[in-house]
């Protein structure tokens, strides 16, 4: 905490006085892997900006969610889809009236060769021809937001059934991404936002929005405790330099 204190601070401490950073907390934050990147500035900028101490542990968010139902310690869950976020709240684990939509994404096909060529991902394409021996990376499809978006895509397009005996399931989507990186795969499901954060990767096509449910992140405080430095974090990821942040990434802020 100290490191968080201004030679003001340090010399009203001196005198007796009580210092604004007196009353910094810690606020623990579960958020979405996708988010890794953009959590990295906002954790530095809000702590610098509070005083308060912010811990930012970063996993699937099925993997979290259930961290979450067996008593782990967070303040506050940011969830990469609605679903794991309604699974807590009706488990009557998320603050009444804290829960907002924070942020969207998109889901891209990517190439662990640069000179890759594009793909057009239409009703159709053959994409498991185009893989051939290889794999597709992608996060786990029946519990990961990034992998559930993602088959749901492809399912929309016509294509997962000839696609699922290539698919390489990663515990979240920055593993997936890994694995493209990597060379390990030649190709991967990915967000948008993601491709940004890695150099070892290129965007070879889009998927259509419409081909699978709105990607929407909503964050909430958690019912575990209530404090104001909870609130102040949640007040910060709804204000200018987190929403910069954010973009900076690639996401969408959403109103």
């Amino acid at each position: 905490m100290f490191k968080h204190l201004s030679i003001r601070a340090a010399a009203a401490m001196l005198s007796g006085a009580v210092p604004a950073f007196a009353q910094a907390d810690q606020v623990t934050v579960f958020a979405a892997a996708s988010m890794a990147n953009a959590m990295a500035e906002i954790e530095d900028r809000f702590e610098t900006a509070t005083g308060h101490d912010l811990v930012v542990s970063l996993a699937g968010s099925s993997a979290l969610a259930r961290q979450i139902q067996q008593g782990a310690p967070a303040d506050i869950f940011i969830s990469a889809n609605p679903d794991w976020m309604d699974v807590l709240e009706a488990d009557g684990l998320v603050e009444a009236g804290t829960r907002f939509d924070l942020l969207s994404n998109s889901i891209v096909l990517i190439a662990a060769d640069v000179d890759a060529a594009p793909v057009a991902l239409t009703r159709g394409t053959d994409l498991a021809g185009l893989l051939g021996d290889g794999k597709l990376a992608m996060a786990l499809v029946d519990a990961v937001p990034a992998g559930i978006y993602g088959k749901a895509a492809l399912e929309s397009l016509g294509i997962w059934n000839d696609v699922a005996p290539h698919v390489a399931q990663a515990d979240n989507v920055r593993s997936a991404l890994a694995f493209v990186a990597t060379g390990e795969a030649p190709y991967g499901i990915v967000y948008a936002t993601d491709a940004v954060a890695e150099d070892g990767v290129t965007v070879v096509g889009a998927f259509p929005h419409d081909a699978h449910p709105p990607i929407v992140y909503p964050a909430a405080d958690l019912a575990n405790r209530d404090t104001e430095a909870e609130a102040a974090f949640l007040d910060y990821l709804r204000g200018p330099e987190a929403q910069e942040a954010f973009e900076r990434q690639g996401f969408d802020v959403l109103p």
